[in-house]
């Protein structure tokens, strides 16, 4: 992990302790494209699977779940229906209100 920065190795050490210990702290690693939030999910990964523990890589965009290894949308993994009727009728309204501010 030399390639790591001072800043992501802190935020890896925590929460892979707070995982090894089992403490049942919740994470949100969040921030702008290209700050090194992928890397730190894949050092994770390979941390924890390398101890012959099951990972599961779950994201909120088909586009975030193709960069993780096994990466999959919440959706797919567990089955959460989507109601497309709903996604159409907010992509609607978006699209109205849009109009209206312009």
């Amino acid at each position: 992990m030399a390639m790591i920065a001072d800043e992501q190795r802190g935020v890896y050490e925590q929460i892979l302790d707070a995982f090894l210990n089992d403490s049942g702290r919740v994470f949100f690693l969040y921030g702008y494209g290209g700050t090194g939030k992928t890397f730190v999910y894949r050092a994770l990964s390979s941390a924890i699977r390398s101890r012959g523990m099951i990972v599961l890589n779950i994201a909120s965009s088909g586009i975030a779940a193709l960069l993780l290894e096994g990466g999959r949308t919440a959706h797919s993994r567990f089955g959460i229906p989507i109601d497309l009727r709903r996604i159409q009728y907010f992509a609607r309204k978006w699209s109205q209100d849009q109009i209206v501010q312009n």
